[in-house]
C-alpha cells in the first residue's frame, strides 16, 4: 500500500512539473500508428512543417525511442542540444519550429538503444518537463507504432493533449492493427481527431493515372467503423520519397504534386483546432451525454438500467446546461443504440457493457466509455469534460 501511494505521489508531482511546462502551449497533437511502416513519422513531421508555414510557432517531438526518425526527415542529423537558463534547447529547425528527439542525443546513429520501461519513461518525461518549449501554438508528438510504454507515458504526462491523428495504409493488414491504437485512445480518454490513409494509391506524375497497390479506402471504412473522423487520403509520391531520404520536409517543396497537394488537404481540417469553438475541443462544444442509472446512480451493468440521465452541456460555459431523465424502450439487441442515436447523444458513460453493445453504439455516432465509478451523473459528466474521468474494469466485458 505504502508503494502505490509513494508511486501515486510521484505521478502527481510529473503531471504538474508537465503541466507547468506546457502550459503556454495552446495545442497538443499525437501523431501515432498501430504498425510501423505506414509513414507516420514522416506524416508528423510534414504536419509541423505545414503548420509552421500557417504562421504558427510549433513544436515537434520525437518519442520513438528504438527508431527515431525526425532529425534525418528534417536533416538535422549531428546537431546536439544545448542547455540553457530555462531548460534544455530544442533543436532549431527554423524561427517557427523547434524539435527534440533522442536522435540527437545518440553518439553512433548504428547503436541500438536497449532500454527498459522506466529509462524510457524518464526520457520523455525529460523531454516534456525539461526541454524550454516556451509559447506555442502547436506541439506535434511523433509516437513509436503500437500501444506500448512510449505512448501510454506521453498520454498520461500530456493531460490536456487535444487528441490524436492516427496514420495508417489501406491494406488490411494495417488495419487490424490501428483499431488496437483507435481502441488504445478512447481507454484513455483521448480524442481520435483524424484518421489519414497513406500510401493508398500511386499516382503517375506523367499522366495522372491512379493505380491501387492496396486495396482502396481501408482508412475510410476504418474512420466509419469507429465513428471517427477522416481527414483524408495520402498517395505514394516518388517526390516524398525523395525528400525524406534528402532531409528536405516535402510539404515545403514549391512543386505541387498530387502527394503535395493530398498532404494539404488532410492537414487542413486541423486548423479548425484553431477557433475558439473547436470542433475537437470537449471543453468548447455542445454535447448530449447518456448516463445509465441505477437508484439514480450510474448502472454498474448497462443492461440493467432503470433509466437515462441525458444530459446536454453548454458548449460556452464548458458545464452542464441541462438534465432530463427518461425511461429506455424494452432491452433488446441494437435497440438502445439506436433509440439514443435519434436522441442525438454524442456519448455514453457506463460502468460496464459488454463488447457487442460497445460495437453498436460506435457504429451509431456515439462515443462510448466504460469503466466508469457508481456517481452522480452531474460529476461523471464535469470528470468527463475536464478529462479527469478516472476508469477502471469493464465488469460486463462479454
Amino acid at each position: 500500500m505504502a508503494f502505490n501511494a509513494e508511486h501515486q505521489a510521484e505521478m502527481q508531482a510529473e503531471a504538474e512539473e508537465a503541466r507547468r511546462n506546457t502550459e503556454h502551449i495552446r495545442h497538443q497533437i499525437l501523431v501515432m500508428s498501430g504498425k510501423g511502416g505506414v509513414g507516420k513519422s514522416s506524416i508528423a513531421a510534414n504536419l509541423a512543417v505545414w503548420l509552421s508555414m500557417q504562421g504558427n510557432k510549433v513544436g515537434l517531438l520525437d518519442v520513438d525511442i528504438h527508431g527515431p526518425s525526425v532529425p534525418k526527415l528534417l536533416g538535422l542529423e549531428g546537431r546536439k542540444p544545448v542547455s540553457g537558463p530555462n531548460g534544455i534547447a530544442p533543436i532549431v529547425f527554423s524561427e517557427s519550429l523547434h524539435v527534440m528527439s533522442i536522435g540527437f542525443l545518440i553518439a553512433d546513429q548504428n547503436e541500438a538503444v536497449i532500454w527498459r520501461g522506466p529509462m524510457k519513461h524518464h526520457l520523455i518525461r525529460q523531454f516534456v518537463c525539461e526541454v524550454a518549449w516556451g509559447e506555442l501554438d502547436y506541439l506535434i508528438v511523433d509516437c513509436p507504432p503500437g500501444t506500448g510504454e512510449e505512448p501510454l507515458s506521453i498520454v498520461q504526462l500530456l493531460k490536456k493533449a487535444e487528441g490524436a491523428v492516427v496514420v495508417t495504409t489501406p491494406n488490411q493488414l494495417a488495419i487490424a492493427d490501428v483499431k488496437k491504437c483507435i481502441t488504445f485512445c478512447r481507454r484513455l480518454d483521448l480524442p481520435v481527431l483524424g484518421i489519414i490513409d497513406n500510401m493508398d494509391g500511386f499516382v503517375c506524375s506523367h499522366c495522372n493515372q491512379r493505380t491501387d497497390i492496396f486495396q482502396a479506402g481501408g482508412g475510410e471504412r476504418l474512420a466509419t467503423e469507429f465513428a471517427a473522423p477522416y481527414l483524408g487520403s495520402v498517395p505514394i509520391d516518388p517526390e516524398m520519397v525523395w525528400a525524406a531520404d534528402s532531409g528536405k520536409p516535402f510539404i515545403g517543396t514549391t512543386r505541387q504534386t498530387a502527394g503535395w497537394r493530398a498532404l494539404r488537404d488532410v492537414f487542413k481540417p486541423l486548423l479548425a483546432l484553431d477557433k475558439e469553438t473547436g470542433i475537437h475541443s470537449k471543453e468548447h462544444r455542445t454535447m448530449r451525454i447518456a448516463i445509465p442509472l441505477f437508484e439514480g446512480k450510474l448502472s454498474q451493468h448497462f443492461g440493467h438500467c432503470e433509466q437515462f440521465a441525458i444530459i446536454d452541456t453548454d458548449g460556452q460555459a464548458g458545464g452542464i446546461a441541462k438534465r432530463e431523465d427518461v425511461t429506455p424502450p424494452p432491452h433488446e439487441p441494437g435497440v438502445l443504440p439506436r433509440w439514443l442515436a435519434g436522441m442525438h447523444v454524442n456519448v455514453i458513460i457506463a460502468g460496464g457493457m459488454g463488447q457487442r453493445a460497445q460495437q453498436l453504439f460506435t457504429q451509431s455516432g456515439i462515443e462510448v466509455v466504460v469503466g466508469a465509478g457508481a456517481e452522480s451523473p452531474e460529476s461523471l459528466v464535469a470528470a468527463y469534460l475536464n478529462r479527469a474521468l478516472k476508469t477502471g474494469a469493464n465488469l460486463c466485458n462479454h
